[in-house]
């Protein structure tokens, strides 16, 4: 796929590896825009990446998608690309009895749900353009459970999911389909894993976003940069053994978290 000369709608593009995209993408030639729930963020991002156009928005939210959509349409009708990159990465303690019913699936509604909506939102759209794209960002934790983040996991898996039925649905139209299977990063949805993650296993954003450019270009529908594509193979050839692993110190980081105070 062509990446100069586009106009792409990044969620989430105001930290982490939402705001490397837009810094690359930018820097390729494209009108990019990008979005997020706080607006000092947005304010931030745009002084520091000159060009970049800033959408308040909150993936979660069916009435802001909506309104989203007709804000970025009307102004930027040349959109083509959307990246569904938004996300939250919790530890989540699935035996305390003060964990809020709406407060646990916080995650399904940001990283599943949201997806899903801004695609149904904006698809109709990008089928009008001869050449579109849309691009899902899942996790190596789509691949196997990580019980340290029992619901960002099962988040991660069913997007994967979807985005494979996506693609076989979207087959003769211009619409292409990518997953970028994203390992971990050093971005600030790891940062309250730091005592359960060794820095040395996180990736650098910008070497795992030239990736996932890399694979944009050359069409590769699913791209796994560096510890994904050893998840990928893991969990086919030892799935057991890296659940084990990926179990060690659960209990342990589970201990210490703060007690969860009940919802009003």
């Amino acid at each position: 796929m062509d990446l100069q000369k586009n106009t792409i709608l990044i969620t989430g593009g105001t930290s982490g590896l939402g705001l490397e995209f837009a810094r690359q993408l930018l820097g390729m030639g494209n009108t990019v825009l990008i979005t997020g729930r706080d607006q000092a963020k947005l304010d931030q991002a745009q002084r520091s990446l000159t060009g970049v156009h800033t959408f308040r928005s909150d993936v979660s939210d069916p009435a802001a998608i909506r309104q989203l959509y007709q804000e970025v349409t009307t102004r930027f009708p040349a959109l083509n690309i959307l990246i569904n990159n938004a996300g939250e990465m919790r530890k989540l303690n699935l035996n305390d009895p003060d964990l809020d019913l709406l407060d646990v699936t916080r995650e399904i509604e940001i990283n599943l749900a949201g997806p899903i909506r801004m695609v149904q939102q904006f698809l109709p759209h990008l089928k009008t353009k001869p050449t579109a794209a849309i691009l899902n960002v899942t996790s190596g934790l789509a691949l196997t459970p990580f019980p340290l983040a029992p619901v960002y996991g099962a988040t991660k898996s069913g997007l994967r999911s979807y985005t494979k039925s996506l693609r076989v649905q979207l087959q003769g139209t211009a619409v292409k389909v990518f997953e970028l299977v994203a390992p971990g990063a050093k971005t600030p949805l790891n940062d309250k894993f730091a005592d359960d993650v060794k820095d040395s296993d996180l990736m650098a954003p910008d070497k795992l976003i030239a990736e996932a450019v890399k694979g944009m270009q050359q069409d590769t529908w699913e791209i796994y940069p560096g510890l994904a594509g050893v998840l990928r193979y893991a969990s086919r050839i030892a799935p057991g053994l890296l659940l084990n692993q990926l179990s060690k110190g659960v209990n342990e980081s589970l201990a210490k978290l703060p007690p969860r105070a009940k919802a009003k």
